[in-house]
């Protein structure tokens, strides 16, 4: 090692000698410093403060009271962009959800003593990477109005005069809750409810919305099929099976399915790159459901597929088993509207317009970047480079040779998921009044603490027989 540099090593331990000095002698001072106010403190008159302390508060602060304050059963509706999720429920390995977040803002704001005691229910359960424009939750959250109103709930012992004191303005909920929310995750409106009401069972129906690029698929062959899902079937070929969670019967209805233009101008055009929407809209969903269906979709798109496949998956007395196949993957997908009966929104300019300027914030940065690409893409191009026909939304990798669905390798049967939960003790089965069995979930079912009908029956009619009737995709 040479001379100089050990010289200069030997200046920086004394620098770093001396400076450790200093903070040792700035720490001492400061000790000093407290335990002399702290003296100060005890010896003052009572009646004065010591103006000059402002470290750590000199009693603790008292908890806050909620049974001082009425509850109001609310309806809240949000949106949020789901990519950075794993997905809008709690989940037990991760905090990473919607919903951790959202609970997060009703504490710190106090408008919720504790989730348990919350009255809390959610219209749809949107899977790791979805997004949704009209999420609904319905809550009990801390109320002003003393006298009464639409799901409002007194504290107990109130006295007359507070009673009937004059009705203050309600609790500013989209505004407190925005101010603490991730950019990500924005309180749209609210709506007083009936005590009964609930988000997951009152909703009469569910929008959703998969966009996706024209590119090289055959888009009116693709609106053409999707009426075939119109009406009421069993899915069970078109959904992932969540027996282990007590879903037995498959039956959902759908109301309307079509393929349209985002924009309606890019009817007659014939750009790739145009944007196209897959909605649907039906009174319930299951797990990956919609997933499935624009999988099917995408492949008769690419006219790997016919039409006529649709029915022939609907069909399960011919087809009871599910060919094993790729969903779409998760981005594009939206929850977009929940409708219900009897819920009058109440908005605020002021909100309405500080949402809209952070998703104008969220689209500008987008949509710029979306058009680098694009402006990449068409100097490629421009240069000889040759546009793949790949579809990039469908997960996994595509094969070499296309193996039609219907000639591929199957999943197991519903009665065969059925007794692997029997015999792993997470279903048990007893047998029903006319000599049939009875499927019950079991005690060990993670989930069982959200069933809310009781036994799931395959003897139920059709209307009754989910007892997950939450949107689970």
């Amino acid at each position: 090692m040479s001379e100089a540099l050990t010289r200069q090593i030997k200046d920086l331990e004394a620098e770093l000698e001396e400076l450790r000095s200093q903070l040792r002698e700035r720490t001492a001072a400061g000790e000093d410093l407290e335990v002399t106010s702290s003296e100060n403190a005890d010896h003052k008159p009572h009646g004065k403060s010591s103006g000059c302390k402002k470290g750590k508060k000199a009693h603790k602060e008292r908890p806050f009271d909620f049974s001082a304050h009425p509850r109001r059963h609310a309806a809240l509706r949000l949106a949020y962009m789901g990519w950075a999720y794993q997905g809008f429920a709690v989940q037990e390995n991760t905090d990473n959800t919607v919903e951790a977040r959202l609970f997060e803002a009703l504490l710190k704001t106090r408008l919720i003593q504790d989730r348990q005691s919350s009255n809390y229910h959610r219209c749809g359960r949107t899977d790791k990477g979805v997004s949704a424009f009209s999420q609904v939750i319905t809550i009990d959250l801390r109320s002003t109005q003393f006298s009464g109103g639409l799901g409002v709930t007194l504290p107990e012992h109130i006295d007359a005069n507070t009673k009937s004191k004059a009705a203050a303005s309600e609790v500013p909920y989209v505004k407190m809750l925005n101010r603490v929310l991730p950019q990500d995750i924005r309180i749209l409106d609210w709506a007083p409810a009936a005590e009964g009401f609930s988000a997951r069972f009152d909703c009469k129906s569910r929008t959703y919305r998969y966009y996706f690029p024209r590119g090289s698929l055959d888009v009116p062959l693709m609106a053409d099929a999707a009426k075939r899902y119109e009406g009421t079937h069993d899915f069970r070929n078109l959904c992932k099976m969540d027996v282990g969670n007590g879903v037995l019967q498959f039956e959902r209805t759908i109301l309307s399915a079509s393929v349209k233009p985002a924009l309606p101008e890019h009817t007659s055009s014939t750009d790739h790159y145009d944007i196209f929407i897959f909605e649907i809209k039906g009174l319930a969903f299951l797990y990956h459901q919609v997933r499935c269906m624009m999988a099917l979709l995408l492949l008769i798109g690419q006219k790997l597929e016919a039409p006529e496949l649709i029915h022939q998956l609907l069909d399960v007395q011919s087809n009871p088993r599910k060919p094993q196949y790729s969903m779409a993957v998760d981005f594009p997908l939206v929850l977009y509207d929940c409708h219900f009966e009897g819920l009058s929104w109440k908005q605020e300019a002021e909100e309405v317009n500080y949402v809209l300027s952070t998703l104008q914030q969220h689209w500008t940065q987008s949509a710029v970047k979306s058009h680098v690409l694009h402006g990449m893409i068409k100097g490629l191009e421009a240069s000889g480079g040759v546009s793949s026909n790949h579809c990039w939304l469908v997960e996994g990798s595509r094969q070499r040779n296309y193996r039609p669905l219907l000639e591929r390798p199957c999943c197991e049967s519903l009665e065969s998921r059925i007794d692997h939960f029997v015999k792993r003790g997470r279903l048990e089965r007893e047998e029903g009044e006319n000599g049939g069995d009875t499927v019950h979930r079991g005690k060990r079912s993670k989930h069982s603490h959200n069933s809310s009908t009781g036994p799931v029956s395959s003897e139920l009619p059709p209307a009754k027989k989910s007892a997950d009737r939450k949107t689970e995709d």
